[in-house]
């Protein structure tokens, strides 16, 4: 059994997270429930700044909020010294009303609206992180109308394919994201932005992937941006004061994985931009990294309560328990690999080996397919690991399930961050047919 952060098993043979009992938190506010450990993700968070400081590196860690946004989890994010990443109008609004402050927050997304636009420009946020031609002519079009100066990042795909799910990869030729670094589609915008009176271009943006577990892809997406500023500073005279590498960095979800500590992922990073720098007459600009699951993943943990089980002889065993799909949508998206434990006996023998099956109404809603337990049952409580990225932020309301509440657990308290969806909550934007409203 790995146990993750403060994780431990206490006195009663319970698990233990932040020095709280999960079996007392499941009386307290029900299952299914999102459990953060929040000193993890303060240990992450330093992590990686302190990376970037001992190397004596101006840099921005901003945490990638799409992993999980919430108005508390942002005001972690602000108390730990972070940037923010945010790729929509919702999660830009969630970090206004948790007062971040918007001189460090990233706007990303493939699509941003019209009115998502006005809104950054609205709140002067840091930068925005230009996705592709059109919206580069908007955003200048916007700001001229207003005559407002914004900074932004423009973002580019190195054609390089990091080792992870195809539905996951960001970096290469043919993606939905950014401006081809290869075939001019790069150039020609960044030639379109730097006559622009409105628009100051910090650097370029990239992204290579998700879940990885070497630093190679980042090496060599430095070198091949790298090299391309060496030709624009010559063409252009641009000397860029940011390059942003993106996130995608991995973590251990079972036994399986084998992430590097955030450290080596910073270390080698640093020092091939180091490296490539000092083979040009470029200037070293400020590195940003965008760390998302790798901040939040493993400090996540949900507790379900098992129900019903069937056994098909000489096959298998499930049990189901009262959650799935709609809480967690990874395994049934990417086939993602869970370790799970009972919480309220973690140190019993095991006896066998289960599935443990969603209550959705889909027969792909399986959360674990090979899971050893005790021999367990009705009313036990299933402890799921690293679950605290894409988790609460992908759930949905399929057979109009209530999405489950969220507490954060630190020095022995525990502290709801988010309520638990009521029935009434399911149907307060519904209308009855004989209902008319105004759509003006």
């Amino acid at each position: 059994m790995h146990l993750y952060g403060t994780g431990r098993v206490n006195d009663l043979g319970h698990l233990e997270i932040g020095g709280v009992d999960t079996i007392e938190l499941t009386k307290q506010y029900g299952t299914p429930l999102y459990v953060y450990d929040i000193a993890l993700v303060r240990e992450r968070a330093r992590g990686f700044k302190k990376t970037f400081e001992e190397l004596g590196i101006a840099a921005q860690v901003a945490y990638a909020s799409k992993a999980f946004s919430s108005i508390a989890m942002i005001q972690v994010a602000e108390q730990e010294g972070l940037s923010l990443d945010v790729v929509s109008g919702g999660e830009l609004y969630t970090a206004i009303k948790a007062n971040f402050p918007t001189d460090r927050i990233h706007f990303h997304g493939n699509n941003k609206s019209e009115e998502e636009l006005h809104m950054a420009l609205d709140y002067q946020i840091g930068c925005i992180v230009v996705d592709n031609l059109s919206e580069l002519e908007l955003l200048e079009e916007i700001c001229a109308k207003r005559e407002q100066k914004v900074k932004i990042l423009l973002r580019v795909t190195p054609g390089i394919e990091a080792h992870t799910h195809d539905y996951i990869l960001t970096g290469q030729e043919d993606s939905k994201f950014g401006f081809d670094l290869m075939n001019g589609q790069a150039e020609s915008a960044l030639r379109q932005a730097l006559k622009s009176n409105w628009i100051e271009v910090l650097g370029l943006h990239c992204h290579i992937g998700s879940q990885i577990f070497q630093t190679t892809g980042f090496i060599l997406a430095a070198q091949k941006i790298i090299g391309q500023l060496r030709n624009w500073q010559a063409a252009f005279d641009y000397q860029p004061t940011v390059l942003n590498l993106g996130g995608g960095f991995g973590i251990r979800y079972t036994e399986e994985d084998e992430p590097l500590p955030a450290s080596q992922y910073v270390e080698e990073i640093v020092r091939e931009v180091q490296a490539q720098i000092a083979d040009s007459d470029l200037t070293m600009p400020e590195i940003w990294i965008e760390p998302g699951r790798s901040l939040v993943g493993d400090a996540g943990v949900t507790l379900y309560q098992v129900g019903s089980e069937k056994e098909v002889p000489e096959v298998r065993k499930y049990l189901a328990v009262d959650g799935g799909m709609s809480d967690n949508i990874r395994p049934a998206l990417y086939e993602a690999k869970y370790d799970a434990v009972l919480a309220n006996r973690p140190l019993d023998e095991v006896e066998e080996t289960v599935a443990i099956a969603g209550k959705c109404c889909e027969s792909g809603d399986m959360l674990i397919w090979d899971l050893p337990l005790p021999k367990s049952g009705r009313g036990d409580v299933l402890a799921v690991f690293c679950t605290g990225a894409y988790g609460y932020s992908m759930a949905n309301n399929y057979n109009r399930i209530p999405r489950p509440a969220v507490v954060f657990v630190e020095n022995g308290e525990a502290r709801l961050v988010i309520k638990r969806e009521t029935y009434e909550d399911l149907v307060r934007l519904d209308l009855a047919l004989h209902e008319v409203v105004d759509c003006k």
